[in-house]
């Protein structure tokens, strides 16, 4: 019989496989925390900056103590504050690294919004260039990044701009965080073809958070079954059948004007993008998928998810067609591809 050391060890790495892997100690040990005067700073930068009277008006607040009152606002403002960041830490930052690792890489963030994202990169030693196309929300980034003691450059640039602004620059990661899906797809061919074209063989190229246009369920804008199948005229008029409040009654007519921002709410992304811009689907190196990474770190979750609905309809994506990364059938892309 072993001894009970042995035992007790064995339980506790089967335990670990079933609930979920700890962080490794080489990230965990970069997390920076903040004093109650870095958060106060956070805050009212984003009091101050982000939350805009355009940013209320869209959720149908009156004021900007209403709306941080309310059940919506509080969690808005918890999740700019820390939970974005703690969610980058524990899941994306362990699985890029897992990729490469991200300490002394130079990394093109798109979409990097109010900095929990750059933050969580930077930390961990990355040579960080940021860029987002909303000024309020690089004011609060570069209040946090300041805040946290991290050197990044912070550029307000509109994705498809990012290849003339830094044509003659090279990386080693190009990250684009939930971005793609607010993008005509005029600016997604552009913004994709650019940013491959700034990676050296062996760079990786991923895509974070983004819906994908062939799930079934819109988890993303509409919170309806089957919308992002439709045409963009008829997904329209379906939106008024939305659970958000806010989403629902936003577009009554199909003008011109509407229509562009009905779009920029998000529509949703699919492998067809990748096969116009990078290369056909079946030929990129996939080497990685964050729902795939995460499920094989926790039999808990993998347990879950094959017994779920989206198990069955992931497989039946698979079968139509076998050649193509899984990860692209997954109900947002969460992808690392490598630059060949």
């Amino acid at each position: 019989m072993r001894p009970v050391a042995e035992r007790s060890g064995g339980l506790r790495s089967l335990l670990g496989r079933f609930v979920g892997r700890e962080i490794e100690s080489r990230i965990a040990d970069n997390f920076r925390d903040l004093d109650p005067a870095g958060v106060e700073r956070i805050t009212a930068s984003l009091k101050e900056s982000y939350f805009s009277r355009s940013y209320l008006a869209e959720r149908q607040a009156d004021s900007l103590d209403a709306y941080l009152a309310s059940d919506a606002g509080g969690s808005d403002l918890r999740d700019h504050l820390s939970r974005r960041l703690e969610g980058f830490r524990t899941t994306v930052v362990p699985w890029l690294d897992h990729a490469k690792p991200l300490s002394g890489s130079t990394v093109l963030e798109i979409g990097c919004g109010t900095g929990s994202s750059t933050v969580a990169l930077a930390e961990q030693g990355a040579k960080v260039t940021a860029v987002d196309v909303a000024e309020e929300s690089l004011a609060v980034a570069r209040d946090r990044c300041r805040v946290y003691g991290l050197d990044v450059e912070l550029l307000e640039c509109n994705a498809t701009e990012v290849g003339g602004r830094l044509s003659d620059r090279r990386f080693d990661f190009v990250i684009l965080f939930a971005c793609l899906e607010h993008m005509t797809h005029g600016e997604r061919m552009i913004a994709m073809t650019d940013t491959w074209g700034m990676l050296s063989p062996g760079a990786l190229w991923c895509v974070v958070e983004t819906p994908n246009r062939l799930w079934f369920f819109d988890h993303h804008t509409s919170l309806l079954p089957f919308y992002p199948w439709l045409p963009d005229d008829l997904a329209l008029l379906y939106s008024r059948f939305s659970p958000r409040p806010s989403f629902r009654g936003s577009y009554p007519e199909c003008t011109g004007d509407a229509m562009q921002r009905f779009l920029r709410r998000g529509r949703g992304v699919s492998y067809h993008e990748f096969d116009l811009t990078l290369k056909r689907a079946e030929e990129l190196r996939v080497i990685s998928s964050l729902p795939l990474y995460l499920r094989g770190r926790s039999l808990r979750r993998e347990v879950a998810w094959r017994r779920s609905l989206d198990h069955r309809f992931e497989s039946f994506l698979a079968r139509v067609g076998p050649a193509i990364h899984r990860g692209f059938y997954q109900p947002s892309l969460d992808l690392i591809i490598v630059k060949e």
